[in-house]
């Protein structure tokens, strides 16, 4: 039988699974009069837990981003208070921090690599009192989508 601890973490992963991701999911890419072209991406992410017997289901998103990433990923969860921090981009790499101040607190970061114009893949980890947890990242382009401006 699972631990109340272990249920409250799946809970959260599953939050962060679906609110983490590294642009703002969309099941249809947005369109309003305003927009610039954006790349319209197909990402897996699929989150582990330390301690945890397995492994999340994976999830696949079509997500519509800039196509100069300039900001870390969107889309966080409010309830869990989280700040992105220290965004960097060397080369094909991005980097960030995470700081979620909700409960559990956790710190986190991420780093997502391009490979080539049409691919990538990352890493998100978060650390907390409870538990360690691990998302995988990957993307595939399929083409261009219109990126709201803010």
């Amino acid at each position: 039988m699972t631990s109340p601890c272990a249920r409250r973490l799946a809970l959260i992963a599953a939050s962060l699974l679906l609110c983490s991701i590294p642009i703002q999911a969309t099941d249809t890419p947005p369109a309003a009069p305003e927009n610039e072209k954006g790349e319209l991406w197909e990402v897996t992410s699929q989150m582990s837990i330390e301690g945890m017997p397995m492994a999340m289901p994976a999830r696949t998103v079509k997500q519509c981003s800039p196509k100069e990433w300039k900001e870390p990923p969107a889309g966080m969860d409010e309830r869990q208070k989280c700040q992105t921090s220290e965004f960097k981009v060397n080369g094909p790499t991005c980097t960030w921090k995470i700081t979620c101040t909700g409960k559990p607190a956790m710190t986190g970061a991420g780093e997502i690599t391009r490979s080539g114009a049409d691919a990538f893949s990352g890493l998100i980890m978060f650390t907390g009192e409870e538990a360690a947890m691990k998302m995988k990242l990957s993307g595939k382009r399929l083409g261009e989508c219109e990126v709201a401006k803010k």
